[in-house]
């Protein structure tokens, strides 16, 4: 069976410890990200060398324009990567592809870590953009997509993967924006699950913690001694593959029965303790 994942922000960080663990499992992928093709060479190659397709969709998910792009160019893959879809012009693409996953991953941190009282709109705007509002809309074009598809076939499968974080729930007040919108993309996943769930569409929220990526490279020595001092049960920093394990076991159907739940991935950050 062909199974095609889109992973957005999939070329670096989380997105890419995702993307990897989905190519181990023989997922055909569409890696979205906002860099020129040419800037992202070597991640797909990578991907390329573990035997699956891969393309490459750019496109901002803030942006109506990248969002279009970007379900543009995921179709234009499964039509050739897949050639059966092109055969019949009226059914979609994702029917070729099978089983079709969105994995909305991409998001931005604040540029300025500013006090909740100094926060300004532009930055709530940007953080917000990208973070719920595009998610939002990327996910209601998929899901639009994967119900035509159960529709014409109803052996087609397809589910959504949101990646929120921790701070859906764990306040930091520098950065204010960034966990509203975490907060309303867990919303988010729960509505979705609910209205897909009678289309045989699951969603899952994977929710994860402190994470050594690009995006955490400033704060490294802040939480390296948070982590010294008891911050996780784990005494360790996430890694991406930690999350990518996650999706992974997901994306394969391990839950079938769970649409609509949270995978904390947090070292047991977020345990109540005394």
């Amino acid at each position: 069976m062909s199974k095609v994942a889109l992973v957005t922000g999939g070329s670096r960080g989380i997105g890419f410890g995702i993307a990897e663990k989905l190519a181990a499992e023989k997922w055909d992928l569409v890696i979205n990200g906002v860099r020129p093709a040419d800037a992202v060479t070597e991640p797909l190659a990578k991907l390329r060398a573990m035997g699956v397709k891969v393309g490459y969709a750019q496109g901002d998910v803030g942006d109506v324009e990248g969002r279009a792009a970007i379900v543009k160019a995921t179709h234009a893959f499964i039509a050739t990567s897949h050639p059966s879809s092109a055969s019949d012009p009226t059914r979609s693409s994702l029917l070729a592809a099978r089983s079709f996953l969105l994995v909305n991953n991409a998001g931005v941190a604040p540029k300025v870590r500013a006090d909740l009282l100094e926060t300004n709109e532009e930055s709530y705007d940007d953080v917000m953009n990208t973070n719920l509002r595009g998610v939002f809309f990327l996910t209601q074009a998929f899901a639009r997509d994967m119900v035509a598809a159960r529709k014409a076939d109803a052996s087609f499968s397809g589910a959504i993967i949101n990646i929120t974080s921790i701070s859906a729930t764990v306040v930091s007040i520098n950065r204010g924006e960034y966990c509203i919108a975490k907060a309303g993309l867990s919303m988010l996943s729960q509505l979705f699950a609910t209205r897909l769930g009678a289309e045989g569409i699951s969603v899952y929220e994977v929710r994860p913690g402190v994470t050594k990526t690009d995006m955490t490279a400033g704060v490294t020595a802040k939480y390296d001694e948070l982590i010294a001092g008891g911050l996780c049960v784990q005494p360790r920093w996430g890694l991406p593959e930690d999350i990518g394990k996650a999706v992974a076991g997901l994306a394969r159907g391990d839950f079938p029965f769970s649409t609509g739940q949270v995978v904390m991935v947090d070292g047991g950050l977020t345990i109540p303790r005394l």
